[in-house]
């Protein structure tokens, strides 16, 4: 009885013990579990944080770059400046001028050269060259010539223009016995860029014209060369005068002086005139004076 009371006894105490290590290995797991979870948690966070400001600092550095690209062409576009067209009508070339950051330490330079254009009607031009027989004409254009669409035409009076077969930005024409007038269309995809006019005289006129013009031509060379001489002429006055200005000084000083004496002699030959002018008429009141006395 004693050995089966003893062994139940060893039997409850180790059902006790082994129900103490399981409640002991729970609670351990129990209590490591939510650190673990913490810790994933904690490690998700960070990289969601890390990506976050990656992106912000992606998107900063794109916006602060958009930001600068807008900057330097507001700058880039004040800083150009546009020179004069070659042409006054029709297409020609200009330039465009750098006036910051050239290279040397140059207040301008020039970046490029690009095209400009006009008015479409450049009126009456004159031909390229001409001599008795025929005329050279040409139609407005630039560089590369074939880049443009030329279209002659004949002009008369109160009719239609022709068409002539040229196409080209070169036309010689022979004289007829009447003067021609021609016109000349430069098209740039399929837009008219200029429009210029000829007149083609007869050779009599020609030789007309040739000859009125020397007249013309001698008497503007005259008074060119007339005016020429005066503003010489003038220049070199100031310069004497400028050099020697005690010698002019002193010269319109003795002159001025002479001219207040000469002034001072006349007057007073003018009032010793006067004086002498007035003297017989004051005899005649002396008389009268003298004969009134006697009377009395």
């Amino acid at each position: 009885m004693r050995a089966s009371g003893a062994g139940l006894l060893a039997v409850g105490w180790l059902i006790l013990v082994g129900l103490q290590v399981s409640l002991a290995s729970n609670v351990t797991s129990s209590g490591q579990e939510p650190g673990v979870a913490r810790e994933g948690e904690n490690e998700n966070e960070a990289e969601e944080e890390a990506e976050n400001e990656g992106e912000v600092t992606e998107t900063d550095t794109t916006v602060e770059a958009e930001e600068e690209g807008e900057v330097q062409n507001r700058t880039i576009v004040k800083e150009v400046e546009y020179g004069m067209c070659t042409v006054t009508c029709g297409v020609g070339i200009r330039e465009v001028i750098l006036t910051n950051g050239c290279p040397g330490g140059e207040s301008k330079c020039v970046v490029r050269v690009e095209e400009c254009r006009g008015p479409v009607d450049c009126g009456w031009g004159r031909p390229i060259s001409e001599n008795l027989e025929s005329a050279r004409l040409s139609c407005v254009h630039i560089s590369p010539e074939n880049r443009f669409k030329y279209i002659w035409k004949l002009l008369k009076a109160d009719q239609q223009p022709v068409i002539l077969t040229n196409d080209t930005a070169v036309l010689e024409v022979p004289r007829e016995l009447h003067p021609l007038a021609f016109e000349c269309d430069t098209l740039d995809n399929n837009e008219m860029v200029a429009s210029v006019k000829f007149t083609v005289y007869t050779t009599s006129e020609l030789q007309t014209r040739r000859s009125s013009r020397p007249d013309t031509d001698a008497v503007l060379v005259f008074v060119l060369t007339i005016g020429v001489i005066i503003c010489i002429f003038v220049i070199f006055v100031l310069i004497f005068i400028i050099i020697n200005w005690a010698a002019v000084k002193s010269f319109w000083g003795a002159k001025a002086s002479t001219t207040e004496i000469q002034s001072e002699m006349s007057s007073m030959r003018y009032k010793d005139s006067t004086s002498i002018d007035q003297s017989p008429a004051d005899i005649p009141g002396h008389e009268d004076d003298a004969l009134s006395e006697w009377n009395e």
